[in-house]
């Protein structure tokens, strides 16, 4: 077993702007031999976004993402994929070096405001596997007020019956390896718990956040099996996330203070013959100094077990292949699937080849294509063109493996027009996406220049 970290952080951020030190909410230091997460999760709800744009939403990343993304390119991560339904959005990055060995991503959405009409509140999820092995990852805001608990058990059952996946196995939610849900689900204290806000607030003061969290009404339901049943959560230690008076830590006493922004996970151990998968919490805090609006973040760092593949058997992979793998999992190991031949240079503004093998038995599918991408791309939305692999990939007479799969010869790859913005060295990136807009790397060429024509 092999262990993954991962790091998530949930923020209602009130349809404010991301003006402070965005570092301290994904708990970078300064520190230079700092040990990094493998995967930053990052969920928002109330993300500006006004019905005239809803559009140029969808295509765009929103200030804060692009505020997030800044930060980690610097530190060698790239955005896998992120979903946006109105102020919900999702976000996840991955290191660099892990990004040949995921797998089929797949995202999907549930609208749950006015019974499923409008997207103000619902929830957001991105799946994928690392490894062979499913991770499931869900951002929601939920019905809000005390009064709209059945309204929240209502939401969290429509999400998870509503959300359909495309990958063998793992259709379902639930049905992943590991699930992490997070986002303002709203809960607050029991209603029959008779505490005005300023009462509760000295119970906070006193540091009674135990006998609190008996009147929490997540923890109620988890326990009636209502919601949120086949999750866990670590006990916050910290103070209720909401309400504050926005620019300041003092608690509005127009809401009772509540602990409406969580994290949960849920791990099925068993998936497997002979291998007892596992999540241990590192951490789990909220961050009082953000004030931009009136919930705190909250954050929760986790370590995953990962079996080795020859364990695992994952889809495509021969066991022969498996040990390979296993000798190098976790070792800078990328498996490139796709492998391209190295490419001295191309020319911008012509028409420019490459050349690829494929070295695993991987059904090839009409969506497959290559994408022309700056070196040390930071998002695998950041393509500066692109061709399907059936219009632009030709066999060549060459067969580079051996002749026991179909796609054993070697293929040229024509790139008809590269932009004549393209300067500095380029990459080529082989995407394997299917007509569900599953969507896996299988392979990344090495950087090479792109020049002048010599007519310029």
């Amino acid at each position: 077993m092999d262990n993954l970290r991962l790091y998530l952080a949930t923020y209602n951020v009130g349809t404010s702007n991301p003006e402070q030190r965005l570092q301290d909410l994904l708990s970078i230091t300064s520190h230079k031999n700092e040990k990094l997460p493998d995967f930053y999760v990052i969920g928002l709800q109330e993300v500006k976004s006004q019905p005239q744009n809803m559009l140029l939403d969808t295509l765009f990343d929103d200030s804060w993402t692009i505020a997030l993304r800044n930060i980690l390119d610097q530190k060698d991560y790239v955005k896998l994929k992120s979903i946006r339904l109105q102020g919900l959005v999702l976000s996840i990055f991955s290191l660099r070096k892990h990004l040949l060995n995921v797998r089929e991503i797949e995202s999907e959405y549930t609208r749950t405001g006015l019974a499923g009409m409008w997207g103000n509140k619902g929830a957001v999820s991105i799946r994928f596997s690392i490894y062979g092995c499913s991770l499931c990852f869900i951002n929601s805001h939920l019905s809000a007020h005390d009064n709209q608990l059945k309204d929240r058990i209502e939401d969290y059952n429509s999400i998870i019956k509503d959300q359909d996946f495309h990958v063998a196995e793992t259709l379902k939610i639930l049905y992943h390896d590991y699930v992490f849900w997070m986002g303002d689900l709203n809960f607050r204290l029991m209603e029959e718990y008779e505490r005005t806000s300023e009462e509760i607030e000295r119970s906070i003061l006193k540091k009674d956040l135990k006998k609190l969290l008996e009147q929490d009404q997540l923890r109620h339901v988890m326990r009636k099996g209502t919601a949120f049943s086949e999750f866990t959560e670590k006990d916050p230690d910290f103070p209720p996330t909401f309400k504050f008076d926005v620019g300041s830590n003092n608690y509005d006493h127009k809401r009772r203070p509540a602990w409406c922004d969580r994290i949960l996970y849920c791990v099925n151990s068993n998936n497997y013959e002979n291998v007892t998968l596992k999540v241990e919490q590192l951490s789990y805090k909220s961050h009082p100094a953000f004030v931009l609006s009136d919930h705190k973040p909250v954050s929760a760092d986790f370590n995953i077990k990962i079996p080795r593949p020859v364990e695992l058997k994952p889809r495509h992979v021969d066991l022969l292949s498996a040990q390979t793998i296993c000798d190098k999992v976790f070792s800078d190991y990328s498996e490139h699937v796709v492998q391209f031949d190295k490419v001295s240079s191309w020319e911008e503004g012509e028409e420019n080849k490459a050349f690829y093998k494929v070295t695993k038995e991987v059904p090839p599918t009409k969506d497959d294509w290559i994408g022309l991408f700056k070196e040390n791309f930071g998002s695998l939305d950041d393509y500066v063109t692109y061709e399907y692999v059936s219009k632009c990939a030709t066999p060549t007479k060459e067969r580079s493996s051996p002749p026991n799969f179909e796609r054993s010869q070697k293929y040229e790859v024509t790139i008809p027009d590269v932009p004549n913005r393209c300067k500095g060295n380029y990459c080529l990136v082989y995407f394997s996406q299917t007509e569900d807009k599953v969507m896996s790397v299988l392979g990344v060429s090495d950087p090479f220049p792109i020049v002048k024509t010599e007519s310029d």
